[in-house]
């Protein structure tokens, strides 16, 4: 990979080569309202592209396409719809640079991050390509013996993805990828905050020879306006959403009413639990990854730190150390370690959130403030806090590291689970017989075992409680796109017996 020098002119090249429409049909429209929707770069607060501003009839007319688009498209042979995903794999690492610039202009993260999630998101790519050909049914015999028993599986037709903003590529391509892989027709609606990326990554899926009307994107300021005239019409089949559980919440109840299949991957509080027996060098440095990375703007963060009375101390002192070590700045500064806040009404949330925090008997230890001069920034901070306080209660989606403590592996678990919340979990311990005992009690989808970061387009992703339901990545996610059949037929067998 060569790595391009960042240089204004290079930011204004890339811009300039964004789709700025609505992809309805294999076509890139402008919004039939004629209104545009301004895109700004976190870190300064300026405007870097205007986009087309879709509304309900473009959203209808990207049903249209993709319901018309549907039945021969689930008919296509396995290994032409693997083949186009390998292709989009291919040309997405071409031209990682590009998705790596794009999404630390209109989202912040660092540059080294970006490229990170480059390579995350385009391994769903690569995976679903060679799961696509491996999706098998079952041919039995019934218990009795009476019957033949066919089981086959079927794309479940036109669905709706609706991605967030943190992860502008990997949101995307772990919709997508399983859905082209099962032989759905997709509506993607991006984040109105960060949707260059995703038109940039439908120009390429494009490119790589997907049909017209399979993947329609509309992006928009409003997406209620999107989301609500598709999800009262019948020919649409699924919602695949990412985003906060009062949202998903929301979209359920309108769900319910076509009944349609549902996938939602919604809030999230991860505990990171550090008992007395870890590696605290190891655990710092897990903690640095699972709650810095993104800048805490990730449903998987970690955002409660309860470690064992005995070594709260020194976890403490190292990993304030640690994050005052962090170098705030614009995503393009070579020396940047951490981006600014998505906007500044994100950034005021976490302040009041400190706020409150200490208000309640919380102790900032590193931190605790905004950043000066432009763009969104909030400097990395460690809270000291009891058991009790509000902030263990909220998902931060910040730079802001609540430290508590407890006394017992009972505690620990208590603690834990003393949430709403079910999606991601850390456990720091070098006794794998408490790793089992912790893991088979916390009630979480994923649980990180003296790692910090554990996601991986091969495994299954997704939570538990009101983190949602349903899996991405993995085995796993391609089964969300389909629906089962079965076929009983006679025994062809029965005239000869």
């Amino acid at each position: 990979m060569t790595v391009t020098t960042v240089t204004a002119e290079r930011e204004q090249e890339l811009l300039q080569s964004v789709p700025t429409g609505l992809l309805i049909n294999g076509e890139w429209r402008d919004a039939s309202s004629g209104k545009t929707l301004d895109v700004h770069d976190p870190a300064t607060g300026k405007v870097l592209l205007s986009i087309q501003d879709g509304n309900s009839d473009d959203a209808m007319a990207a049903l249209d396409a993709a319901s018309a688009a549907q039945r021969d498209w689930a008919l296509t042979a396995p290994r032409e719809r693997a083949e186009i995903l390998r292709r989009a794999f291919d040309k997405v690492i071409e031209r990682s640079e590009d998705f790596a610039l794009l999404m630390t202009l209109e989202m912040g993260k660092p540059l080294a991050e970006a490229r990170g999630e480059v390579t995350y998101g385009a391994e769903f790519l690569r995976w679903f390509s060679e799961e696509t050909v491996r999706h098998y049914g079952r041919y039995f015999t019934s218990p009795e013996g009476k019957n033949k028993m066919i089981v086959t599986h079927k794309p479940v037709g036109p669905s709706l993805l609706i991605t967030p903003w943190n992860f502008p590529l990997a949101m995307a391509t772990r919709k997508v990828a399983p859905a082209i892989a099962a032989g759905c027709t997709m509506v993607l609606k991006p984040a109105k905050l960060t949707p260059l990326t995703s038109l940039l990554f439908a120009q390429v899926v494009q490119e790589a020879g997907l049909p017209a009307g399979v993947l329609n994107v509309v992006a928009g300021s409003s997406a209620s306006a999107i989301s609500g005239p598709l999800m009262k019409d019948s020919r649409l089949r699924k919602i695949s959403f990412t985003g906060s559980t009062a949202v998903g919440v929301k979209l359920m109840q309108d769900a319910a009413n076509n009944v349609l299949r549902t996938s939602m991957e919604l809030g999230g509080n991860a505990p990171f639990l550090v008992f007395e027996d870890a590696d605290l060098d190891a655990a710092v440095e897990g903690a640095m990854a699972a709650k810095m990375r993104n800048m805490g703007e990730a449903c998987t963060a970690a955002n409660r730190f309860l470690v064992h009375q005995d070594v709260a101390t020194e976890f403490k002192a190292k990993f304030a150390a640690a994050l005052q070590k962090l170098n705030p700045a614009r995503g393009t500064d070579p020396d940047a370690t951490v981006g600014p806040i998505i906007d500044g009404g994100a950034r005021d949330d976490i302040h009041t959130l400190v706020q409150d925090s200490v208000s309640a008997g919380g102790t900032v230890v590193t931190g605790g403030k905004p950043g000066d001069g432009d763009g969104f920034f909030y400097i990395p901070t460690l809270l000291e806090v009891g058991n009790d306080n509000p902030i263990l209660s909220e998902e931060i989606f910040g730079p802001v590291a609540p430290v508590t403590t407890f006394a017992t592996e009972e505690e620990a678990i208590e603690l834990a689970n003393a949430s709403q919340y079910g999606l991601a979990s850390y456990l720091y311990t070098r006794d794998v017989n408490r790793m089992f005992r912790v893991s088979e009690q916390i009630e979480f989808g994923l649980i990180g075992f003296n790692a910090g970061v554990i996601s991986n387009a091969s495994a299954p992703f997704g939570g538990v409680k009101q983190s949602g339901m349903g899996r991405e990545g993995g085995a796993e996610g391609i089964e969300e796109y389909t629906t089962v059949q079965y076929i009983g037929m006679a025994d062809p067998y029965a005239a000869q017996k």
